[in-house]
């Protein structure tokens, strides 16, 4: 049987309040959508300490088993959501990243400047999403279809093994 997803949203943005946090209420969407718990929605600056402390938090809950965050990927100085991630992460999934940058950049071909990172943390897988609404949308079709599996051989409820 595959894992119940029960994910946190964490939206990574200087600007956005709960009002105008467009990308963060679509990405909780498509997660309903999914069949996926969502078991909080958060929103924090782009700042390293503050994005690091919020997923290390997140991560160690044990009722989360994915972190979807939103926003701070780019190049811009205060984007700063990857290298938050690689400082908590024990494990790095790096096929999930490139998958979405692979994938994304046939629409955008802007998305390569995407610098997203996916990793585990305490059984909880964390993936770093763009911040634009359009940009979650074309991600999360990327990433949909290996959600639960991951998450389940993650958790030790599945074994891989190719037939």
């Amino acid at each position: 049987m595959e894992e119940q997803i029960k994910a946190v949203v964490i939206t990574v943005s200087d600007s956005r309040q709960e009002s105008t946090d467009v990308s963060g209420i679509t990405l909780v969407g498509l997660l309903l959508s999914f069949g996926a718990e969502v078991v909080d929605k958060i929103i924090v600056p782009d700042d390293l300490e503050k994005i690091a402390q919020t997923l290390e938090k997140m991560a160690d809950r044990n009722d989360v088993n994915l972190i979807i965050t939103t926003g701070g990927t780019g190049l811009s100085p205060r984007d700063n959501t990857p290298e938050a991630t690689l400082k908590v992460i024990e494990k790095l999934v790096p096929g999930i990243a490139e998958a979405i940058r692979l994938q994304t950049m046939k629409k955008t071909p802007t998305a390569i400047l995407s610098r997203g990172v996916c990793g585990i943390r305490n059984n909880t897988l964390i993936i770093n999403l763009p911040g634009s609404p359009n940009a979650v949308v074309e991600c999360f079709e990327v990433i949909e279809p290996i959600l639960k599996h991951a998450v389940s051989l993650i958790e030790g409820k599945k074994v891989h093994c190719a037939n």
